[in-house]
């Protein structure tokens, strides 16, 4: 009866319609691995069925083909959330993008059949591969790094310290490399010792640079207060809770009280009706107030989402302008082609325009505590690794990311911006204070792990975190992504292997 049933799916499986299914559905799994389900081990298995389909495709062609299908599906469900925003334009953006992962589809296929040499050359060749897939993605164009593999183990001690040595990148070339040796194991007799070498080396690996990574160094330490006002309808009812519940703070020793994304709705250089109200709470807690404001700008062409940090003595000219931009979110690319989404979505109506470089903002300290700078990310921003790792170069000694995810309440959104200050800190070693809108709001320490506890999307409040400060650079901020180096590294010379042997084929039979 089993035999029965595996020749039944192996004759569907040979179906183009059932195997297309069958790579649609595989490639949807890695998604359980991120918030809000949060399975963080899935992930080392996720990929294992994609794998075997891969590795069954009757040639190189179909491989590419369910390689296609399998990143669509991964897209798909990984950004499901913004189906409410991007209607079946999600589906054409899926369709497009998944592309990326066909010739990893061929590679993973050719590396998966063959010898057991090249079964063991596939627990690196095609890690390195989904690293490049993962890297070209990562491109603003092309929508940016959420959902890279690695950061589903924000909330595991030990893959932090792994990402404090080569940040997500590392953590993603781990996670597949286990998932192929995994597969290996469950090919068959003939690759099971590969799979089962493969995999003690992947742990082994990972035990020893998490074992022996340096915890951040203590600096002391600033207390930062947070303010969530909550699903709130109109600027002027946002902007009267959030001076309610900053008022609340006076007399807490707070050294920055931080406020969402799109907190204010109007320039504070041309309105000083609202920038005076916020240097009076400024006075009231004895904090600075970091603000963000979405308007358009009195002294330039455009409507800019700018980090602006007010004290007790009004605007202290410390302004960030948001750099990176959500497509079809704050701007819509190519809008002379495709400027017809905004019938269909909720696409940008007006392109945000864009800043032109990072800003580190000076903090004074009081209260005996230290001085301290703050390098600010607006929303979407916080998925870069390379701008948090850019910030702290220039020295940040907090990182301060202001977010608005109401739009995306009731999905699993909320949940995976939030984890992704956790990455971001471990990175780099500094701690992140991720303030929202609606929730969730979130601090995480130089290491990565938690504190206090997070403000909900049920919640609408303050919160204040002591917010400990480290010193020296990790591995990360020192390097770089160096995985991404060595992905490309082992490609090439996975490419010039087979243009070698290519060439040695040839020759033999040339020869008479």
């Amino acid at each position: 009866m089993g035999g029965a049933f595996a020749a039944g799916t192996g004759r569907r499986l040979e179906s183009r319609g059932w195997r297309g299914a069958a790579a649609l559905v595989a490639g949807a799994l890695p998604a359980l691995a991120f918030p809000a389900p949060a399975l963080w081990w899935f992930a080392y298995v996720a990929l294992v069925p994609w794998l075997l389909l891969l590795r069954t495709a009757r040639d190189g062609r179909r491989a590419a083909y369910d390689g296609w299908l399998g990143g669509a599906g991964f897209l798909l469900a990984a950004h499901h959330w913004l189906v409410p925003n991007l209607h079946v334009f999600i589906v054409l953006l899926a369709a497009l993008l998944g592309l990326l992962w066909a010739p990893w589809g061929w590679l993973a296929h050719r590396m998966l059949t063959g010898s057991a040499a090249r079964a063991l050359a596939a627990v690196a060749v095609v890690p390195a591969g989904w690293l490049v897939v993962e890297l070209a993605r990562s491109w603003q164009g092309l929508g940016g790094p959420w959902g890279l593999l690695g950061a589903s183990q924000w909330q595991v001690p030990g893959a932090l310290r792994l990402a404090s040595v080569g940040g997500v990148w590392f953590l993603s070339l781990l996670v597949v490399a286990v998932n192929t040796a995994v597969a290996l194991l469950l090919a068959g007799a003939r690759w099971r010792r590969t799979g089962l070498a493969a995999l003690m080396a992947c742990a082994l690996a990972g035990l020893a640079v998490s074992r022996f990574t340096a915890a951040p160094e203590p600096a002391g330490s600033i207390r930062v207060a947070v303010v969530q006002p909550g699903v709130i309808h109109g600027a002027g009812a946002r902007f009267a809770r959030e001076e309610e519940l900053t008022r609340k703070l006076a007399g807490r020793d707070v050294d920055l009280v931080v406020w969402g994304e799109s907190s204010i709705g109007a320039d504070l250089a041309a309105r000083p009706e609202p920038a005076r109200r916020l240097t009076g709470l400024s006075r009231q807690t004895g904090a600075s107030l970091l603000v963000n404001v979405d308007a358009r700008r009195a002294d330039r062409p455009g409507i800019y989402k700018s980090s602006v940090l007010v004290g007790p003595d009004g605007l202290t000219g410390e302004r960030y302008d948001k750099m990176r931009l959500v497509p079809f979110g704050e701007y819509v690319p190519f809008r002379s082609v495709l400027g017809w989404v905004t019938s269909v979505g909720e696409a940008a109506g007006e392109d945000r325009r864009r800043g032109t470089r990072p800003v580190v903002m000076d903090l004074p300290g009081s209260g005996g505590r230290p001085d301290a700078r703050i390098g600010p990310l607006v929303c979407f921003e916080t998925a870069f690794p390379d701008m948090s790792r850019a910030l702290v170069r220039r020295g940040a000694q907090v990182l301060v990311a202001q977010s608005a995810t109401s739009t995306f309440q009731q999905s699993w959104a909320p949940e995976q911006h939030a984890s992704l200050a956790a990455l971001r800190a471990a990175e780099t070693g500094r701690p992140m204070v991720h303030a929202t809108l609606t929730g969730v709001s979130a601090v995480h320490g130089p290491d990565g792990g938690r504190i206090g506890a997070p403000l909900g999307t049920a919640v609408s409040g303050a919160a204040v975190y002591e917010v400990p400060l480290a010193a020296g650079a990790t591995p990360y901020v020192r390097i770089g992504p160096w995985p991404v180096y060595l992905a490309l590294v082992i490609l090439a010379a996975r490419a010039g292997g087979e243009a070698w042997a290519a060439v040695r084929r040839f020759r033999t039979r040339k020869r008479p």
